[in-house]
């Protein structure tokens, strides 16, 4: 099956009717048979609304008994059974008004629309739609909403959200109703959007890609929104194709198609628009192979790695062994390595140390360079992890011979018989620093010779300020301080960030500042730095996203910056740091974050703040410094 044919990336589709039925099952075989795989329909006939009591019919007396029966019965309801609630999610009815200035109104709306939860809770249906949120006050709609899903399980609460206000396309006024909505009702878990494609689409591309933050379940896609092509069928603009791909592709909602009021497209047909879709879903972008990688662990959160502190497992070594972009810079960094260290001696035999050799690969890195450079060379390969140097030994024992020295030994503390011409590690983490790379490095500088050469030669780290509601739930899920404070390595996929990474620190080696004996304290790796964002619409901040580049040797490069990814790379995903508590940040303002690199004799950890400033420079947010002393997180050293 051709990657476009992929299942594991097709959307469920449904149809979306506003229209009363009072035989749903009919409706359902005839969607169904149109090609849909479930119908949106209301729960109720519009006779519910009765229970407004707006034209004051009935008297005091009973209305008070009324409050105390059930709002509806069976006459009132389209959805009337269990057996169609796995085909069918329901439309809250669109009349409820709970934040109606008139306090009968409001009261009776909440009843109203509590029966209809419970009904639908009762027949477990899969999911409900409320519909679209006032333009004005909605206190009240997010408390009634709150407080009614916290007894949902099984059904799913989505809010109706338009993408774009007709008075101002380029704004993000239906976005700030949902965040509005989502902040009183404490970022519930259990609430989630149903986005409702425009006609016009802002042609800012942030304003689309903010929506890949947030919690969508489904995308309603009205018929009105498609024109003809030149053969008369109904098709999608191309920004509304790239926009509801890149939708399918990161998130995987269920497609809602509605069907015209009138017959607006000549050869359209009650399929047609099904069809359109299904066809979008099977001709995505094709995967690329850190996607594939990547699959099962898109926004997993995953703890970093402390090979240091840990023995890396076999498994481990496997999967990044896998990697042939990183493998291929290294390679290419040694050939120039050797080229530059040895231009015209065809006798001299370069010594390289691989620290941290692992099962060997950057061994073979460096003897295929070797052999490509037509250069002799000796290789010592450490390695401390005992059961990878058994690896390594069988290596020696079955490929290398005499070419690989092996020393099992922690590099900081050996003691070489002579120096080395070329010092070759791959210690980085996505942070580029966070798995002691300067530490260990600065142990093993003593192996180099004066005018040697270390491959990385340097890593910058990288942040920038992140959306994420799914990162924020998947945080918060563990109710403790400890992991708010613990950065995890995630493979990004439902998240935007407020503004383009920018530089941290540096690492470079050989380091200057460590003599010959090696450091005589971590000090010298401590790092500090402040960055400020500006930030062009209203977004909702949840964390921080870290990244590295790295210079191996002259211009060959490694990188998992988004702008400046090594394609195909996959040995790293980039690094999350959350933070307690989610940040406002307006349309204009400023986000600075504060980073710290900290190291005590036994521990290097990271600690991190964010503030946002308005206009004009006032302090709106400062957040509280986490991770103090590295109560929740450090790497051992």
């Amino acid at each position: 099956m051709s990657e476009s044919m992929d299942m594991s990336r097709m959307c469920s589709i449904g149809l979306l009717t506003h229209d009363y039925y009072d035989d749903l099952d009919n409706f359902i075989v005839q969607a169904e048979g149109a090609g849909h795989d479930f119908v949106v329909t209301p729960i109720s006939h519009p006779t519910l609304r009765r229970v407004l009591n707006e034209e004051n019919t009935i008297d005091k007396e009973s209305q008070e008994n009324w409050k105390d029966r059930p709002v509806f019965d069976r006459k009132d309801l389209i959805i009337k059974s269990a057996d169609q609630s796995a085909r069918a999610i329901g439309l809250l009815a669109n009349w409820i008004h709970l934040d109606s200035p008139d306090a009968e109104i409001r009261l009776c709306s909440e009843l109203a629309l509590k029966q209809e939860i419970d009904w639908a809770c009762h027949i477990s249906l899969t999911g409900l739609i409320f519909p679209s949120l006032p333009t004005g006050s909605l206190y009240n709609t997010a408390r009634v909403i709150n407080s009614a899903v916290r007894s949902m399980s099984f059904t799913q609460f989505l809010v109706r959200v338009p993408l774009t206000d007709k008075s101002n396309v380029q704004g993000n006024i239906p976005w700030k109703q949902w965040n509005r909505l989502r902040t009183l009702a404490e970022y519930n878990t259990k609430i989630h959007v149903a986005l409702e494609l425009t006609s016009e689409l802002p042609t800012d591309e942030q304003l689309l890609d903010m929506w890949l933050a947030e919690p969508i379940k489904a995308v309603i896609v009205p018929a009105e929104i498609f024109v003809e092509n030149s053969k008369g069928y109904p098709v999608l603009s191309k920004p509304h194709q790239r926009f509801i791909k890149k939708l399918m592709d990161k998130m995987k909602p269920d497609m809602i198609v509605t069907l015209p009021t009138t017959s607006i497209h000549k050869l359209a047909t009650p399929s047609s628009y099904s069809e359109y879709i299904t066809y979008l879903n099977r001709h995505l972008p094709e995967l690329q192979d850190v996607d594939r990688f990547a699959t099962g662990y898109q926004d997993f959160l995953q703890a970093p790695l402390q090979p240091l502190m840990d023995n890396l497992e076999n498994q481990t070594y496997e999967v990044f062994e896998k990697d042939p972009i990183k493998y291929q810079q290294y390679e290419k960094a040694v050939y120039k390595a050797l080229l530059d260290r040895v231009e015209h001696d065809s006798d001299y035999v370069t010594t390289i140390m691989v620290v941290g050799a692992g099962r060997g690969p950057l061994v073979n890195c460096c003897l295929r360079a070797s052999e490509k450079s037509e250069r002799k060379v000796h290789i010592y390969a450490l390695e401390k992890n005992h059961n990878a140097f058994v690896t390594l030994q069988n290596a020696k024992a079955d490929i290398w011979g005499d070419k690989v020295t092996l020393v099992f030994a922690d590099m900081r503390k050996w003691n070489p018989p002579a120096k080395c011409d070329i010092l070759v590690s791959e210690l980085l983490g996505s942070f580029g620093d966070n798995e002691l790379s300067p530490e260990c490095l600065d142990g093993a500088q003593k192996f180099i010779k004066e005018n040697g050469i270390s491959i990385p030669a340097s890593y910058t780290a990288f942040a920038s300020p992140l959306a994420s509601t799914r990162l924020n739930n998947n945080v918060a899920a563990y109710k403790d301080l400890v992991h708010y404070e613990t950065p995890y390595v995630v493979m990004f996929q439902q998240v935007c960030e407020l503004a383009a990474p920018k530089p941290l620190w540096e690492f470079s080696h050989p380091n200057k500042h460590v003599g010959s004996d090696g450091p005589i304290n971590n000090l010298h790796n401590i790092r500090y730095s402040q960055v400020t964002f500006d930030v062009n619409h209203d977004m909702m901040m949840n964390g921080i996203a870290g990244y590295f580049e790295s210079v191996l040797y002259k211009d060959v490069m490694i990188s998992i910056h988004p702008k400046t990814h090594s394609p195909g790379m996959f040995s790293w995903f980039p690094i999350y740091f959350p933070i307690r508590t989610p940040v406002q940040v307006p349309q204009g303002s400023k986000v600075t974050l504060d980073f710290w690199r900290l190291t005590d004799e036994k521990k290097v950890w990271y600690e991190w703040t964010v503030s946002v400033h308005g206009k004009q420079g006032e302090e709106m947010t400062v957040l509280p410094i986490h991770n103090v002393h590295g109560r929740s997180y450090y790497v051992g050293l």
